[in-house]
């Protein structure tokens, strides 16, 4: 679904760069960008391998972006490279409301912009938010106001900001020329590619310091979702350490 919503927002953006001025007698104040072939840049129009050499260590950004649009600034009088970053929420239309916008962007959502901003070469981006899910099929236009279908926020990224991302993954980079892996980070449980190589490899003191963690969170004030996400790791760790005995057990 959030594939789907992606490809309609760059859709709806390339019909409107191509009949703007047919419907409004100008040129449209704002295109995607194009790469030699012209081609739109985003996905694998955009796909990109740049190697970063950073504090000693040498790393790629790989990826392909949303879009890179090219967009008429009257105030600077000429065309800025924004980026565009298209992210889907699915969860509740609470996501998109009022009170959303005042917590800004999440900060993964920033972090992934930057390190667009490297590899593309793009010193503002936009990260537009949309919702999949719908309070209702009928809403006043004060309810629609409170609970719209999109969220965008713009960023501009300083050399601050990519200094701390590259300083980050340089870190990482380093740790394993000297396997030494960082502490588990259960914010990134979810979406870890590892977890079973993980729950094999933590030593005991480890495991002790994971499972007193575990607790300090379950009887936090942090949200539910966050809890039942490192109970939920937790129990896998455990539970994929338990199985992987008994076999070596048989």
């Amino acid at each position: 679904m959030g594939t789907s919503i992606g490809d309609l927002i760059q859709r709806d953006i390339l019909f409107a760069e191509k009949h703007y001025a047919r419907h409004n007698g100008e040129n449209p104040p704002f295109r995607f960008d194009r790469n030699d072939l012209g081609e739109p840049v985003f996905e694998d129009f955009a796909k990109v391998a740049k190697i970063i050499e950073h504090n000693g260590q040498s790393f790629a950004l790989y990826g392909t972006g949303d879009g890179i649009m090219r967009v008429y600034v009257p105030e600077l009088g000429r065309e800025v490279r924004i980026g565009l970053e298209i992210k889907s929420k699915q969860g509740t239309y609470s996501q998109t409301s009022g009170f959303s916008a005042r917590k800004g962007p999440k900060e993964d959502h920033v972090k992934q912009c930057v390190c667009y901003s490297v590899m593309y070469g793009v010193d503002y981006y936009v990260i537009l938010y949309v919702n999949g899910s719908k309070k209702a099929w009928n809403m006043t236009e004060e309810e629609f106001d409170k609970n719209p279908d999109i969220l965008a926020f713009g960023l501009y990224i300083t050399d601050e900001m990519r200094e701390e991302v590259l300083d980050r993954f340089a870190d990482i980079v380093d740790m394993a020329n000297k396997g030494e892996p960082p502490a588990l980070d259960l914010d990134k449980w979810t979406f870890n590619d590892f977890k079973r190589a993980i729950a094999l490899s933590l030593s005991e003191d480890e495991l002790a310091a994971l499972r007193k963690k575990v607790a300090a969170i379950l009887r936090s004030n942090l949200p539910d979702t966050t809890k039942r996400t490192a109970a939920g790791a937790l129990d896998y760790i455990e539970s994929t350490r338990l199985l992987e005995q008994a076999k070596g057990a048989a």
